[in-house]
């Protein structure tokens, strides 16, 4: 499994995650220190260097895969973040379209994280969100992956609450979490409203979802909303996480 943006808050989660399970996964970065920092060398993970928003840099980290996960993202507004061109037109649309169309014929799986609201940038509050074209790009995403040809599974998590802090935001700087709300709701369309942040680290929501989608094929070509509520959780169970999808 390629994981792009496997230095990041969710792809640390779901790169743990997947070797904890005994799959091999390349993690993608544009740096093989932060790559090594993070994960020491850890038995079935190698690493590919490139740079999504470099098309050429793409065949020869995608050699000998079977599916790809892309978590990558940026701020939704102005930060240090979008130093070096890392905004989120370059972030979430061209590198994701570079890398959905570099993809080997024969390819098991592309996995594509983007947010709730994408269908919804013009209502609040993903309006304000969508200021700066975040939503309007992720979305622009997810139709280049819908019309690829390629077999996908695309998931839109609410707000993330809880660490790994790596981003400049509002989350980062409360240090939010989600507490007890670890319970998971899933939707097929673009709905999810109210308190629907999305534990990131404590229950791994989104990464375990992920995981969990690797072995369901009836998953293939749809897109699910994924959100959080009060209660336990499906935990790593298997049989719940196939219920909940």
């Amino acid at each position: 499994v390629l994981v792009a943006g496997a230095t990041g808050g969710v792809g640390q989660l779901l790169t743990a995650k997947l070797l904890e399970r005994g799959y091999k996964v390349k993690a993608l970065s544009r740096s093989a220190d932060k790559v090594q920092q993070l994960f020491r060398g850890a038995e079935g993970l190698s690493t590919a260097i490139a740079d999504m928003r470099d098309a050429s840099s793409l065949p020869a980290a995608l050699e000998g895969v079977d599916a790809v996960v892309c978590c990558t993202g940026t701020t939704a507004f102005p930060s240090k973040r979008w130093d070096g061109g890392n905004n989120p037109e370059q972030t979430d649309l061209v590198s994701v379209r570079n890398l959905v169309r570099a993809c080997p014929q024969g390819l098991q799986r592309f996995v594509l994280t983007t947010s709730a609201g994408v269908e919804r940038s013009d209502k609040f509050p993903f309006a304000i969100l969508n200021l700066f074209g975040v939503l309007k790009y992720k979305r622009m995403a997810e139709q280049e992956l819908e019309a690829s040809g390629l077999p996908y599974l695309i998931v839109r998590p609410s707000r993330l609450t809880d660490g790994p802090y790596t981003s400049y935001d509002i989350n980062t700087l409360l240090k939010n979490t989600s507490g007890s709300r670890q319970d998971i709701t899933l939707s097929l369309h673009d709905d999810l409203v109210g308190e629907t942040d999305t534990p990131r680290a404590v229950a791994g929501a989104v990464a375990e979802a992920i995981v969990q989608s690797m072995l369901l094929e009836f998953v293939e070509g749809k897109k699910y909303s994924i959100g959080s509520r009060e209660g336990d959780g499906p935990g790593r169970d298997p049989s719940k996480w196939k219920a909940l999808f």
